[in-house]
């Protein structure tokens, strides 16, 4: 791998993270140094008898390494490989990188079931280690030289963030769902904003708040919602237990939407959980379809979103339309349940915070009403400097 690297015009570091023996090469930093990066020492470790707390410890040490590495500006990239307990370690290490360092994992369990959503770095890239478990061959050859080769591109010619416009983070679901992002988007850059949106469902919602937790947007849109709900009825479209978090903790400011936050995505190729059987059910397609929770469950979700919000250490805008909280809800549609919207609106109320300043809407979350509130709000901050202004 070393010599693929150096081959494709890269300079390898290399890291042992093994414990018990020493490798056949000399490494660029050791397991001793991955110990001590941890707070620990290799006898320590071996001294614990215990082979899961030893690779965490590893991984714990591994990641603050790379991200030492990376911050001093000696290194652009990462490749990983191992079984199970080498991916363990490489998702901690990935985890720990800002979005937009390549990161490649070569392993026995690539794309698995039993990789949690929430611990894959939103930027991730993997590949499977195909028949090379006991010593090389061609197969597996390839594949390695392939991984070398995809980050050492990457690190080479992939462009880094370097808008000079400040960046607006925005979240919500595809366009048959969800639209005022078309109106927002280009008003923002009128006003000298950058704006990415990202798509709510699981992955686009961790990219949105690893960058958030870097302090990387100067303001955010968070109108969708929807991942707390996922998360919170234990579903594989997650972005994790911090969803709607990072933001606040960054004292950012915040505009806030409960976008999408009445349904629940589940995958569309397994049977309904027994909780949703009874449901309202929309296929999106073969991957994805939505169910609605049910009014008892949407004031538990309102409840949830006060407290997370509740958290914030900058201004917080929650804006609430009261028709309507994405286009299936609509009278018209499958999923529409005013009795389950009476039920949010009513619990949302009460629910949120004092920190948090609530502005009602009469109007569906797809009306134009609804962008142009979202819009003063942001312009009267812009006002007061709570948002550094735009840039032509």
């Amino acid at each position: 791998m070393a010599s693929v690297i150096e081959e494709a015009g890269g300079l390898p570091l290399m890291v042992d993270v093994s414990i018990l023996d020493d490798p056949p090469y000399a490494p660029d930093y050791s397991k001793h140094d991955i110990a001590e990066a941890a707070g620990t020492s290799i006898e320590a470790i071996i001294a614990s008898g215990d082979e899961n707390r030893a690779m965490a410890l590893m991984g714990k040490g591994a990641a603050s390494l790379a991200r030492d590495l990376y911050d001093a500006g000696q290194m652009d990239g990462v490749i990983m490989l191992g079984g199970t307990m080498g991916t363990d370690l490489a998702l901690d290490v990935a985890a720990a990188l800002p979005l937009g360092v390549p990161k490649f994992v070569v392993s026995t369990i690539a794309y698995s079931h039993l990789i949690p959503p929430e611990r894959i770095a939103p930027d991730l890239m993997m590949i499977l280690w195909a028949g090379g478990l006991y010593g090389l061959n061609g197969i597996c050859r390839s594949v390695l030289s392939q991984a070398c080769g995809a980050v050492v591109g990457a690190a080479k010619h992939g462009t880094k963030p370097n808008s000079k416009r400040p960046l607006i983070g925005m979240t919500s679901l595809g366009s048959s769902c969800l639209k005022y992002m078309k109106h927002l988007k280009p008003e923002l850059a009128k006003r000298g904003y950058e704006v990415a949106v990202f798509h709510a469902t699981g992955m686009g919602g961790r990219a949105f708040e690893a960058i958030a937790a870097e302090n990387g947007f100067a303001a955010v849109f968070d109108l969708c919602i929807q991942e707390v709900s996922n998360h919170h009825y234990g579903t594989v479209v997650t972005s994790g237990p911090d969803r709607l978090e990072n933001a606040g903790r960054a004292a950012i400011p915040q505009i806030v939407a409960p976008g999408a936050v009445d349904m629940v995505d589940l995958q569309a190729w397994q049977d309904l959980p027994a909780i949703f059987a009874d449901r309202p059910y929309h296929a999106h397609n073969r991957l994805i379809g939505s169910v609605t929770s049910s009014p008892e469950g949407r004031r538990e979700i309102a409840r949830l979103v006060g407290r997370k919000l509740a958290t914030a250490d900058a201004k917080v805008a929650f804006l609430l339309p009261i028709e309507g909280l994405h286009e299936w809800d609509k009278p018209e549609e499958r999923l529409h349940d005013p009795e389950g919207l009476d039920a949010f609106v009513d619990e949302i109320r009460s629910a949120l915070p004092a920190n948090v300043t609530v502005r009602e809407v009469n109007a569906h979350i797809n009306a134009t009403a609804f962008a142009q509130k979202t819009l003063e709000i942001f312009d009267a901050w812009v006002a007061e400097g709570i948002i550094p202004e735009g840039r032509p």
